[in-house]
């Protein structure tokens, strides 16, 4: 019963964030959808901002879960591009990345959910650079770049634009259109042959100074 009302806690946490946003989630109203009393936020997570910053890893475990054996599957940069567009429409569309904006709103006045929210984009990133160190190691980008650095801005941007299209949807949607012109630029890369490659390397080398 302990297990199953700290799940209706968190989902209802998640529910409360998306449906009415930071500033009306509240002991009261993450309670109410999740049918419980107000109590036993404090009993098993002592506060609102615990029980926050819970719900924000256990929400991102579950969306990274949802989508990993996706990401296993992708053979190449161009084919990452590709969904990683679907998955941003996937996840605007169920309100997971205003979540993650919200809460990284939430945790600049607060240390408790700024950690929080970092360990559960923490969870994107390390999927992110596990999926981007194998693709990487096909193309002239190999061990020119840094996959670590290169998932992390990428998680960024993906929080990013859902913030940034909710005050400019066409300068988002050209931003998400982007994408496409990189997915070309990356298929290029991949379709080089021995000599492209050398070829690129040498000037990648010779534009960072090694």
């Amino acid at each position: 019963m302990s297990a199953s009302t700290k799940e209706k806690l968190l989902e209802g946490a998640l529910r409360t964030l998306v449906e009415q946003g930071i500033a009306k989630t509240s002991a009261r109203t993450i309670a109410a959808t999740a049918g419980v009393g107000q109590g036993l936020i404090f009993y098993h997570f002592g506060s609102v901002d615990e029980l926050l910053g819970a719900a924000c890893r256990f929400g991102a475990e579950q969306r990274v879960a949802r989508y990993r054996d996706r990401l296993a599957e992708l053979d190449s940069l161009a084919g990452l591009l590709e969904f990683a567009r679907e998955m941003h429409a996937e996840e605007r569309a169920g309100g997971h990345v205003a979540v993650l904006g919200q809460m990284l709103a939430a945790g600049q006045g607060s240390p408790a959910l700024a950690a929080a929210t970092a360990a559960g984009l923490g969870l994107w990133i390390e999927e992110l650079e596990t999926v981007l160190t194998r693709l990487l190691a096909a193309t002239p980008l190999a061990g020119l770049t840094d996959p670590a650095g290169l998932a992390r801005a990428t998680a960024a941007s993906f929080v990013g634009i859902e913030l940034y299209e909710g005050v400019d949807p066409l300068g988002a949607g050209r931003a998400l259109d982007a994408l496409e012109q990189l997915a070309g630029l990356a298929r290029v890369l991949e379709e080089l042959g021995p000599l492209g490659r050398r070829a690129v390397r040498h000037g990648l080398r010779r534009g960072a100074g090694t």
